[in-house]
């Protein structure tokens, strides 16, 4: 059987002190998930710092791409790579401020919610569902035939 740790023997809390744990378990939670998303965002892995970098497409390719086919295939991975990593790091972002205002909910009850937070948290979830649908549909798209950079029949002379 699952002990709830308050000596009440299951998981069902069974007296006031068992709530108060579970709330004080929520705080220290949300204490956790806010030092969390601070960390995040004034970290390297922060949205605006992996948005920040970039590569030229003149830094591969010296300027003419079409002299360097390969340099254009790599500059167009990168950022095809550097756009899902800004994405990701925007989605976790926003699902760690998703689950503290969930938790603070939880906490106060979701009617006691300020309404900045309410909309805060309804933004939020708007946002991560329209990723989530757009990722969905692209999945369903047939994949087109993309060139391969390593092909060694190019007029790069390789």
């Amino acid at each position: 059987m699952l002990d709830g740790g308050g000596g009440g023997g299951g998981g069902v809390p069974t007296g006031g002190s068992d709530l108060e744990r579970g709330v004080q378990a929520l705080q220290n939670f949300q204490t956790r998930v806010n030092k969390l998303l601070e960390e995040f965002e004034n970290g390297g892995a922060g949205h605006t710092k992996v948005a920040a970098q970039t590569v030229s497409r003149g830094s591969l390719s010296g300027g003419n791409p079409a002299e360097f086919p390969e340099a254009e295939g790599l500059y167009k991975q990168y950022n095809r790579v550097h756009q899902a990593l800004v994405s990701l790091s925007r989605t976790l972002g926003d699902q760690i401020e998703g689950l503290s205002i969930g938790v603070h909910a939880s906490e106060v009850g979701f009617d006691n919610v300020e309404e900045d937070l309410r909309r805060r948290y309804a933004a939020i979830q708007a946002r991560i569902d329209r990723e989530h649908a757009a990722l969905q549909d692209e999945a369903k798209k047939p994949k087109s035939e993309t060139p391969n950079v390593n092909d060694k029949t190019s007029k790069s002379g390789w």
